[in-house]
């Protein structure tokens, strides 16, 4: 957006900012979240390179295809173990997992 548009609409009282501002989230908060959606990003392109589809992906990491459909959707109920663990049974190195996320 540009500054003159975002001039206009603060002095007609809106505020402009990034999902952290809007959701009150702390740099912490932010970061957790972009790394849960990295790892689950991940988990699709290494499947999907692999040509695997979901369920068969799911029995490479021992669970079910609606379990992957959250590790891939980065759900709430899915933790970074699972995502990493999932990773690493589909075949990736530690390397890999650490260039990805920016390690």
């Amino acid at each position: 957006m540009d500054k003159k548009r975002i001039r206009v609409l603060e002095e007609k009282g809106w505020k402009i900012g990034g999902i952290e501002d809007f959701l009150e989230l702390s740099k912490e908060e932010l970061a957790y979240i972009e790394l849960k959606v990295e790892l689950s990003e991940m988990v699709k392109d290494m499947r999907e390179r692999k040509g695997l589809t979901q369920i068969k992906a799911a029995k490479l990491i021992k669970s079910s295809q609606s379990r992957l459909s959250k590790i891939e959707s980065a759900d709430t109920s899915v933790s970074i173990d699972l995502q990493i663990r999932s990773l690493l049974a589909l075949g990736a190195s530690k390397e890999e997992i650490g260039q990805r996320i920016g390690c």
